[in-house]
């Protein structure tokens, strides 16, 4: 599992530890809990201590960003001392600000108040970016604040762009360094991978060996255009040949349907990673570190030359030239952090025409616990007798109920039955 992070008795960020010595040092007293997750301990009798230089990195992407702390050892060489992969809500806010907008816009047809409309004036400021967008930027400068007060961090490695949208749609065009280089190819490979879910279109296997495949051939004047291709495995590659894709998949119409549609699917994700790129950048450098940008292209070359498995927090371990030695313990676990937010700011609910349909709610506490804050609940007697730490998922004030997830289950307790261990800040955790 990851390690855990270490603060001495005046909040100074030490060198992170092995989870066996964390246990001894709370176990004699020496230490105390300072946060849960990610699991930090502050010593207490000790100010000060001898640290080593530690990288954090990044892989920004679409839904997911991949983070690493990689620190460089005499014997051991870079080692990965901490990973999560962060995933976004950026879907989440645009389906939230498409219903409020459709709300305010009902509402100037119905007989109430008029409110006139909001458009000439208001101004954007200069590098303004869509909520959903500047959510994902705001996440990783937060979590990059976060790390600085748990590690001491000396630089930041950042991956500025996974996909070039100009070369995906024409591969040939001259003049771009890193496709006449020993890159050439990594940028085009990685988006097929991610737009076809690293599995064949047509006989939907996973986990094998899978060739860059030309929806319409190249003989019967296919190009090479991203909407021309897609990914299948060697036995389908060889078996498709120069056949029309409907002569193919003539005994398979619903398959031949769902590739047709997603092949022609536009480039969301990657416009998305292109917009946030240089804000991202531009946020991590507020911290006055040293901050490094490196292409997608290597990052990917780095993870294949090591023999490692995809995933985003691997990804950010091998961005950048320190990426292409660095060692990843068999153990290592990701912390999965989810962006929730705090909640909203609607009063009341109100159904698809506009109408209130529910009455607002009285208060969001209970007994001092609110909506996100990870509690310790002891249930003494019943069905669920045992003992949970666990995020609340909601409340209940007229009869004090909180409520966790329990087997995959809502499960609703007495709030006096638990206690807060740690408050709520907008993410929910867990373990891969």
């Amino acid at each position: 599992m990851n390690t855990v992070f270490v603060l001495s008795n005046t909040k100074k960020p030490l060198m992170p530890t092995r989870p066996a010595r964390a246990r001894r040092l709370l176990r004699d007293k020496k230490a105390a809990v300072y946060r849960m997750y990610p699991f930090t301990i502050i010593l207490k009798e000790r100010a000060d201590g001898e640290t080593q230089p530690i990288e954090a990195k990044f892989d920004p992407g679409s839904k997911t960003t991949g983070i690493a702390l990689v620190a460089e050892f005499p014997q051991q060489g870079r080692v990965v001392l901490w990973a999560a992969n962060l995933n976004h809500r950026g879907d989440s806010i645009r389906k939230r600000l498409a219903d409020r907008r459709a709300i305010r816009r009902n509402r100037r047809n119905r007989k109430t108040r008029y409110r006139q409309m909001r458009v000439l004036n208001r101004k954007r400021p200069q590098g303004w970016l869509p909520p959903s967008l500047q959510s994902r930027v705001d996440n990783v400068e937060n979590w990059l604040k976060k790390i600085i007060d748990r590690a001491p961090i000396a630089a930041v490695a950042v991956e500025t762009a996974r996909f070039d949208t100009q070369a995906l749609q024409n591969p040939e065009i001259s003049g771009v360094e890193y496709q006449q280089g020993e890159l050439a190819g990594y940028e085009l490979r990685e988006y097929l991978l991610e737009k076809w879910n690293r599995t064949c279109a047509y006989c939907g296997a996973q986990h094998v060996p899978l060739e860059i495949e030309h929806i319409v051939s190249r003989s019967k004047g296919g190009s090479d255009r991203v909407s021309n291709l897609t990914l299948a495995c060697h036995d389908c590659n060889q078996k498709k040949g120069n056949q029309p894709l409907e002569v193919f998949l003539a005994h398979d119409p619903k398959r031949l349907a769902r590739i047709k549609a997603h092949a022609k699917a536009p480039l969301k994700d990657a416009a998305a990673v292109n917009v946030i790129r240089y804000a991202i950048g531009n946020a991590l450098k507020k911290f006055g570190l040293p901050v490094s940008f490196w292409s997608g292209g290597r990052t990917k070359k780095n993870r294949v030359l090591q023999g490692y498995t995809k995933d985003h927090w691997i990804d950010a371990a091998c961005v950048g030239e320190t990426g292409a030695e660095v060692h990843i313990p068999q153990e290592m676990r990701p912390l999965i952090i989810t962006a929730t937010g705090r909640g909203h700011r609607q009063f009341t609910r109100v159904n698809k025409f506009g109408f209130p349909c529910a009455k607002a709610k009285t208060g969001k506490t209970v007994n001092e616990i609110r909506t996100g804050d990870v509690v310790k609940l002891i249930q003494p007697k019943g069905k669920y007798a045992g003992e949970y730490c666990a995020r609340v998922t909601a409340i209940k004030n007229s009869n004090n109920y909180i409520s966790i997830t329990v087997n995959h289950k809502q499960t609703w307790f007495a709030a006096k039955l638990a206690h807060i261990m740690q408050r709520g800040d907008g993410y929910a955790y867990a373990y891969a």
